[in-house]
C-alpha cells in the first residue's frame, strides 16, 4: 500500500513535520527558560528520543556504515554550536537555562539545513534511508548537547549552598 505512494510525497510530509517539530521544540526552549531546570528535564530529551532507534529495525531505514558516520559527524559538529549557547544561571537556590537570542536563529538554521539537504539527497538517497541518516544526525547533536548540559548544572548545583531547613 504504501509503495504505491511517490516519494516525493515522504519528503513532502517529512519536510512539514520537520517545520512543525522544530516550530514545537522553539516554543518549549522558550517556556523552559521561565522555570528553572533540573537533571531529569535535561536527561529526558535523549532517551526520550532513542526510541526511535527501533526504526531501524525495518529493512527501509537501514544505514550503510558509512553514511552512519557522516550523519554523526554533521551531528556532533552541530552539537558543537549548540553546547557553545546554552548557559545556566543561578536565581536564588534555582537554576534556570540562560535564553539564548542566537538560540532560535541556530535552530532555524539548523532546520533549514535538514530541508535543504533533504531536498538535495532525496533525489540520490532512498526515502527510508535518509530518514535513518537525519536520525543519526539529530541523536549525535541531542546526546552530546545534553552530556555538555548535565556536565555544566551539575558544576553549578555544587557551587549552590543548601537551603536551611
Amino acid at each position: 500500500m504504501l509503495s504505491n505512494i511517490p516519494s516525493q510525497y515522504y519528503v513532502i510530509g517529512s519536510t512539514i513535520m520537520a517545520i512543525i517539530m522544530g516550530s514545537f521544540v522553539m516554543v518549549l526552549r522558550m517556556r523552559a527558560s521561565k522555570k528553572p531546570t533540573n537533571e531529569k528535564k535535561i536527561i529526558i530529551p535523549p532517551i526520550a528520543m532513542s526510541s526511535g532507534a527501533l526504526m531501524f529495525l525495518f529493512a527501509q531505514f537501514r544505514v550503510p556504515p558509512m553514511q552512519i558516520l557522516e550523519a554523526a559527524a554533521v551531528g556532533m559538529v552541530f552539537s558543537t554550536i549548540l553546547i557553545a549557547t546554552s548557559k545556566f544561571e543561578v536565581k536564588g537556590q534555582d537554576i534556570y537555562l540562560k535564553r539564548s537570542k542566537a538560540f532560535v536563529f541556530i535552530l532555524v538554521g539548523l532546520l533549514i539545513f535538514r530541508i535543504v539537504a533533504k531536498m538535495i539527497l532525496s533525489s540520490s538517497i532512498d526515502v527510508g534511508e535518509l530518514a535513518g541518516m537525519f536520525w543519526i544526525l539529530a541523536f549525535a547533536m541531542l546526546l552530546p548537547w545534553r552530556i555538555a548540559m548535565l556536565i555544566q548544572f551539575t558544576k553549578i548545583k555544587k557551587t549552590i549552598p543548601l537551603k536551611n531547613m
